[in-house]
């Protein structure tokens, strides 16, 4: 069952220039999510499922909310930072944009000729860290000044296809790139090393955990990877189900790692303590489980392109529930968020998603 409650429009400047308007109307959706209670059944290395849907659970559900950002956009990544600011990397115009989510206006700064950001996250100064296909660099933007800093991968280099990026505790931040690289960057002396990664294509999510080991997903290869921060060599970790596509891939509190799984269908985690592989099917006939995400209550969300929702795992309870996206066609391609909080990149209708969870 939805209710759909009327929201602010948005309204917004043209590319690369301040919005004019501020904000009058929103769509905004209230779903009621469907519970999905799975059957388990352990193996040695995974735990397969089967589900069966229960009556949608009476209480208040979060409030999805979708905001406009300037047409040709083309959102990939969503990155909502410590002021409030969220930042996201308009990839089909070569710029990072800027919302304030309490008026809705935007703004862009361009990143360079040829500029095809993918991926941005807030680093530790609090700064917007992109990883840039385009420009075959990582590129550092500062907030006051919007000056851009390139950070080209070493000369010589072939194009990476550069992907998603995360920093270590040691203020190193670590990329992938698809075309089969992996590499780091020390933004203090600004050195930018690449490594060869084993089986080639593919790499794809990165995500640190809390004590500070650093781990990728590949998505051509069907493997996760511990990086050695020392050597920056990756050691192969393999998922139970063959060829299944991990794509990215997020650390909860404890260090258990989550992984999205595009061609299974399936939402996997992996415990480095115990060596231990548990897997689920997502809910639906075409499961694609793209982007996950970790909350501050260790609440996995995951969004899927087959459901054109955003999908709530309770690891707990071992549940799904589902929150259908107002808009058809979202493809949504990475989740980020702050308490209370979970944001999404719509890349496929020029806008953002938030679902506030605390209300």
């Amino acid at each position: 069952m939805m209710i759909f409650l009327a929201g602010l429009l948005l309204a917004w400047s043209g590319r690369g220039e301040p919005a004019q308007a501020t904000a009058q109307e929103a769509a905004v959706q209230l779903t009621v999510a469907t519970t999905i209670l799975p059957t388990v059944t352990e193996n040695p290395l995974s735990t397969s499922i089967s589900t069966t849907i229960e009556k949608p659970m009476k209480m208040t559900e979060p409030m999805v909310q979708e905001i406009p950002i300037p047409a040709g956009s083309r959102p990939h990544d969503v990155a909502p930072a410590r002021d409030q600011t969220v930042w996201y990397t308009a990839q089909g115009s070569g710029e990072l944009g800027r919302l304030d989510p309490t008026t809705g206006e935007t703004h862009h700064i361009v990143l360079g000729q040829g500029s095809a950001p993918h991926g941005v996250i807030v680093g530790p100064d609090g700064t917007p860290w992109i990883t840039d296909g385009g420009l075959n660099a990582i590129v550092h933007v500062d907030p006051d000044t919007e000056k851009v800093r390139l950070f080209p991968l070493p000369e010589g280099s072939d194009y990476a296809n550069l992907n998603t990026a995360t920093f270590d505790k040691r203020g190193v931040l670590w990329f992938t790139g698809q075309s089969g690289i992996y590499g780091r960057l020390d933004p203090v002396i600004g050195q930018v090393e690449v490594f060869d990664a084993p089986r080639g294509l593919g790499p794809y999510g990165i995500s640190t955990t809390p004590n500070g080991d650093v781990y990728y997903a590949s998505l051509a290869g069907s493997y996760i990877a511990r990086i050695d921060l020392e050597s920056g060599a990756a050691t192969v970790l393999e998922p139970p189900t063959p060829d299944q596509g991990a794509r990215r891939i997020w650390s909860d509190s404890r260090g258990q790692l989550w992984i999205s799984e595009w061609n299974a269908g399936k939402l996997a985690v992996y415990d480095p303590g115990k060596d231990r592989w548990q897997e689920w099917r997502l809910p639906g006939d075409n499961p694609l489980p793209y982007a996950v995400y970790v909350d501050e209550k260790d609440m996995v969300w995951l969004s899927d392109f087959g459901a054109n929702a955003l999908v709530r795992f309770d690891p707990t309870h071992k549940s799904f529930k589902v929150f259908s996206l107002p808009s058809p066609g979202a493809n949504v391609r990475q989740i980020l968020g702050r308490p209370g909080e979970v944001w999404g990149a719509e890349s496929g209708t020029d806008k953002l998603v938030v679902i506030r969870t605390s209300q």
